[in-house]
């Protein structure tokens, strides 16, 4: 008896987009991906056995290819990473319930596309100047240096809140900073939480076509004024996970 399937939807499109023929989706081996059609609108979807564990890198690696690509060339609506749904009806339904919606954010996302600038404190040269501005900080450092761990404990733990501490209000300030060096040159921003305790800057930006290159030229610039600091790396274009969905517009 053979493995019963659904279908993994990846995102929302106008109808008139189309998957190239090379486009992979989820599973293995790795599913076709086809648009289901439905007024106005198209879902990018692929076969997937019911069974079959998703979630692996693999699986998101290919979620994400396939709707950054598509949104370099259309407006895309990203659906949650795992979706899956038990056939072509449950896509007509999704889209008919909720058409004019979907149509007027695919609109509204027309020619925009995100990237998101992340950033990550190198460790010494963040401690070095830590400890060159702050006294108490430094007075710690010296009482530490060169004891056991045992016998430091309290004062090792005091050093690293402060740190911690340092390093908050540090990420808060370049944040501000990374956003103020674009303005006028994003249609929106979003702080995004940090994926590390040393990260300094992680902002996603919806960024229109027409300004992309302005965009990456201002962020180099930022980029380079911190780079003894920060080492920073700027990824798009990619679909705007972190401004719409097509969940946001349903639930």
């Amino acid at each position: 008896m053979g493995q019963e399937t659904g279908l993994f939807i990846y995102g929302i499109v106008p109808s008139d987009v189309e998957p190239t023929p090379d486009a992979e989706g989820v599973g293995t081996p790795p599913g076709e991906v086809l648009a289901i059609r439905h007024g106005e609108l198209a879902a990018l979807v692929s076969d997937v056995g019911l069974e079959e564990p998703l979630g692996r890198p693999a699986d998101l690696t290919a979620y994400e290819r396939l709707l950054d690509g598509t949104a370099e060339v259309a407006p895309v609506l990203p659906v949650r990473f795992g979706t899956v749904v038990t056939g072509e009806d449950a896509v007509h339904d999704l889209l008919a319930a909720h058409h004019d919606r979907f149509a007027d954010a695919l609109d509204e996302f027309e020619d925009r596309v995100q990237y998101t600038v992340h950033g990550r404190f190198d460790e010494q040269e963040f401690i070095g100047e830590l400890l060159a501005g702050d006294a108490d900080a430094a007075a710690l450092a010296d009482q530490v240096r060169g004891r056991p761990e045992v016998e430091s404990r309290e004062q090792r733990i005091r050093l690293g809140e402060m740190i911690g501490q340092a390093v908050e209000l540090r990420r808060e300030a370049e944040n501000r900073a990374a956003i103020d060096s674009v303005d006028g040159l994003v249609v929106a921003d979003s702080p995004r939480q940090p994926s590390h305790e040393l990260d300094a800057v992680n902002v996603a930006f919806l960024v229109g076509v027409d300004d992309e290159e302005e965009f990456v030229r201002a962020v180099e610039e930022f980029a380079e004024q911190r780079r003894d600091l920060v080492r920073m790396r700027l990824i798009g274009p990619l679909a705007p996970y972190d401004f719409v969905s097509a969940h946001q517009l349903v639930e």
